[in-house]
């Protein structure tokens, strides 16, 4: 397909605050469409009815990428100034880390690009258009300003419209506005200028659908000029938050920086005071700052967050940037969408009120009629049975939509609350077919959004019977009587409509049905004024019930002290509804609403900081106050993952620290705007992500801890070994062996730690703690102490017992990888004891460790290799002595383990 540019402008108009026929003169289109010519020409002046798509990167691109870290230029600067003094050996190794990190890399990344490009749709819109007096089904993005298109049920509205005729159009707009009910269409409404998006009934919304009704409408925008691409726009012009990790590592990354920067001008200066050549000075240098800089972390780093990248795969979580790993087990706040992320996005009957009874229950959600009718405990069952039969026949018979079971699953069409009230009849064992064939049909009135009712006329056992359902203050228009447990009463109005403020309280969506003998014709004739003197049934209560998974993932939430907070378009009574059942909030103080957003945003950012600092609930907000909402909670301190699967959640997903859009109903551009794509839809699998992250910055920490303790242990041995004036115990060449090669076996294998257990029980990490907390700075400086003045007193006590430089080198080399090894089993857990960690459970470090230490036993026999690194072969008693020396780390890193329980102990 060849590359077509978006449109990105369109005639200037506000065509939802216009007259149809003032839409067609400004747009130059008669009622017929444009002709072929007309087309062709709009085209070129305006664009293809396409958004840009996120362009992916290359694999050279990937590969750049991966050098741009601030500790890769500490890598590199380092490896430069080794070529400089021609210490080829530390250049090479340096080299080889960087090389194998960037290798790793862009390995994940790419893969992870390509699972996410796997995920999006492949099949081509199209649309009807009306073009020369006939119909076309075209691409709908050949479709320009003037386009005259027909709507019908089930279509993507292919580009922003505005309706010429319609027949009870509906359309779901949950994409743009979050809204979960269909909203009813008017071709003859002519709103304000300044209308806002979710009150222009006279339009319909590109990438929205139409779920009931046909039209005829024309194009008014196309491309980036629709309300979607709009959104498009912004989300490609916004700014991403920079992730935590990122955040910390690059504090980190300065700190390492500045102390070497300092340890060396500390080391010149006295060199410089004993007379020490410059040359000389240039050669410790690179020593001391190979022995500061941990080379292994970069791959080390890259490998557990990898590891944390294919845990969630299996998880159903697929991560399309590497740091977002642990970006979403550092989040302290998930704002979440309601429709479609929440909730299942289908409407359900979940409660009926009968009049002078007790609620009724009804379980189950969705279109699988799978559920039952629980009646009230003090209900005669009898009765209760009866009332509920003639109820669900009612909204049988008053109901445009069908139900049926096609290849295993459940299908409607038709009306969404229609479909609602069919699944609730079969759930009550009435069976909408066998209902019609036995009261034929004969007379409708269509539910009109004006009127607010349906009606239909059926014959019952001879007689005329008229069904209807609809809004509780015209359905009680027409009653006088109302069913009960003992039978017809007059209609007691008041106890009904405080039963109708109960449900709506509760976030239902309620419907009153009626039914009663009329004498009406049959056909067109039959009208609303012959609905006069019918029973009053009951109420029917609505929700979009949550996800079967949800309750317990945001209980794991809240466990793990992270804050939830529902971001949607939706009413805020319904939106407090659903946030009370999942124990979100408690109030409506704790709900915003977007009115509110909207003054706060007039005064400035501290007020909308104000306002969202102790809020749960956003409820009736437009995309651009999402956007808002998650800026300021970021101002407020905390780190923020975005879920949603709609065009509305974009800008959101962009601007957070960590964006998770949904991969089955998720649109493009929420998917393209992601960090993570939730392939299963499944709010679960988020929480799951967030523990699989912990778990992935867990594990970074040890392996922060085991690299910088170790190098921590060296700068001691180095300054000690300067302090007393004694020849420095390691060579540059050998610090790199012990850095990259031992040690680096070991960071790698311990980037596989599998979780320690209660990772959500724990609460987040404070939003502004640095890797290097009280607990890690005490663990490093204790393990440093302890290795770096051991392997210093063992290294002096050789050179005082005559031993030569070069075999009081080799010792003390073969000591510091023992330590090292010792260490690596020391860093498996903060606080939990070594002996209850089995190694079994992570063998590749059980047998890394054999490995690296085999690795440098037999780099002593090996020629060439053993003079460069200036070791040779040591007996089997001198090694366990080294051995039984190093486990001296051991007991102390254990006793320092039992202090820390103790302390956090209550």
């Amino acid at each position: 397909m060849p590359n077509r540019q978006p449109a990105t402008t369109t005639f200037e108009h506000r065509a939802y605050a216009q007259s149809v026929d003032e839409v067609l003169e400004a747009f130059e289109v008669s009622r017929h469409g444009l002709t072929r010519a007309e087309v062709a020409a709009r085209q070129k002046r305006f664009g293809y009815n396409v958004l840009p798509g996120a362009k992916s990167a290359t694999l050279l691109q990937i590969f750049l990428h991966q050098f741009l870290s601030p500790l890769i230029y500490v890598l590199l600067a380092a490896a430069v100034v080794s070529l400089v003094l021609r210490e080829y050996a530390d250049a090479a190794f340096i080299s080889a880390v960087l090389l194998i990190n960037a290798v790793i890399g862009t390995y994940q990344e790419f893969t992870a690009q390509r699972s996410a490009e796997a995920l999006r749709r492949l099949v081509t819109v199209r649309a009807h258009v009306h073009r020369d007096g006939d119909d076309y089904l075209v691409d709908s993005e050949e479709l320009v300003p003037g386009d005259v298109v027909l709507l019908e049920p089930g279509a993507k509205v292919p580009a922003d419209v505005r309706l010429v005729e319609a027949h009870q159009l509906e359309c779901d707009e949950s994409l743009l506005t979050g809204e979960s009910l269909a909203v009813d269409k008017r071709v003859e409404a002519k709103l304000a200028p300044d209308g806002a998006l979710g009150d222009r009934v006279n339009m319909a919304f590109a990438g929205t659908m139409v779920t009931h009704g046909r039209s005829r409408a024309v194009v008014v925008a196309t491309g980036l000029a629709t309300e979607l691409g709009r959104i498009a726009a912004a989300v490609i012009a916004g700014e991403s938050a920079k992730p935590p990790l990122v955040q910390r590592m690059d504090q980190f990354t300065l700190r390492v920086a500045i102390f070497i920067g300092v340890a060396v001008l500390i080391m010149a200066a006295v060199l410089l005071i004993r007379g020490t050549s410059l040359t000389e000075i240039f050669f410790l240098s690179v020593a001391l700052a190979v022995s500061a800089i941990p080379e292994g972390l970069p791959v080390a780093l890259t490998v557990a967050l990898a590891v944390g990248t294919d845990r969630m795969a299996r998880r159903n979580v697929i991560v399309r940037r590497l740091v977002a790993v642990e970006s979403l087990g550092s989040c302290t706040c998930i704002a979440t969408d309601k429709t479609g992320t929440l909730t299942v996005n289908q409407m359900t009957v979940r409660q009926l009120r009968f009049p002078k009874e007790a609620p009724t229950t009804v379980t189950g959600e969705g279109m699988a009629p799978e559920g039952i009718v629980l009646p009230p405990e003090d209900a005669e069952v009898e009765a209760h049975a009866r009332l509920l039969e003639r109820l669900c026949e009612a909204a049988v018979l008053a109901n445009e939509a069908t139900l049926a079971q096609r290849d295993g699953g459940w299908v409607y069409t038709g009306d969404a609350v229609d479909a609602a009230l069919l699944v609730l009849a079969r759930k009550a064992k009435v069976n909408q077919t066998e209902l019609r064939t036995a009261y034929p049909e004969l007379a409708t009135i269509p539910f009109e959004p004006q009127e607010r009712f349906a009606a239909s006329v059926n014959e019952v056992e001879g007689r005329k019977v008229a069904f209807v359902k609809g809004a509780i203050e015209n359905v009680l228009d027409m009653c006088t009587r109302m069913a009960t447990r003992d039978g017809e009463l007059p209609l007691e109005r008041g106890d009904i409509l405080d039963q109708v403020e109960a449900m709506a309280h509760e976030g239902y969506r309620v419907l009153a049905i009626a039914s009663g003998r009329v004498d009406t014709p049959a056909g067109p004739d039959f009208t609303r004024d012959h609905l006069r003197g019918l029973t009053f049934l009951g109420l029917v209560g609505m929700l979009d019930p949550l996800r079967p998974e949800v309750s317990d993932a945001m209980q794991a939430c809240q466990e793990a002290g992270i804050q939830p907070s529902m971001v949607t378009g939706d009413h805020p009574i319904t939106a407090l509804a659903i946030a009370r059942e999942l124990g979100m909030a408690r109030d409506l103080e704790q709900v915003v609403t977007g009115t509110q957003l909207g003054d706060a945003l007039q005064v400035g950012d501290a007020a909308v900081d104000q306002l969202t600092a102790n809020a749960r609930v956003f409820a009736r907000v437009e995309p651009q106050q999402k956007l808002e909402v998650v800026r300021s909670l970021i101002r407020n301190g905390h780190y923020v993952a975005v879920t949603g699967d709609g065009a509305n959640d974009a800008p959101a997903l962009k601007v957070a620290h960590v964006g998770a859009a949904m991969g089955r109903s998720g649109t493009d551009v929420a998917r393209e705007t992601a960090d993570l794509i939730i392939t299963d839809d499944n709010f679960a699998s988020v929480v799951a992500g967030v523990e699989e992250g912990r778990i992935a910055y867990a594990n970074v920490r040890k392996v922060i801890f085991l690299l910088i303790s170790t190098g921590a242990a060296e700068i001691v041995l180095f300054a000690l070994a300067l302090a007393f004036g004694l020849p420095l115990p390691l060579g540059a060449v050998q610090l790199l062996w012990l850095n990259l090669v031992t040690n680096g076996i070991q960071d790698v294998a311990l980037a596989f730690e599998p979780g320690e257990g209660g990772e959500m029980r724990r609460p987040p990490r404070p939003p502004r703690e640095g890797i290097f907390n009280r607990l890690m700075v005490e663990r490093v400086v204790v393990s440093a102490l302890v290795i770096g003045v051991i392997a210093f007193a063992v290294f002096g006590w050789l050179l005082g017992q005559g031993v030569s430089e070069h075999d009081a080198r080799n010792v003390c080399l073969l000591l510091m990888v023992l330590f090292e090894n010792v260490q690596a089993f020391n860093s498996r857990s903060e606080t939990r004891s070594v002996f209850r960690h089995s190694p079994l459970r992570n063998r590749l470090l059980l047998f890394g460790t054999l490995i690296a230490q085999a690795i440098h036993i037999a780099a002593m026999y090996v020629p060439g290799l053993n003079d460069v690194l200036g070791i040779q072969p040591v007996s089997f008693s001198t090694w366990a002595q080294l051995l039984g020396i190093s486990l001296i780390l051991l007991a102390v890193m254990e006793l320092q383990k039992w202090w820390e329980r103790r302390r956090e102990s209550p």
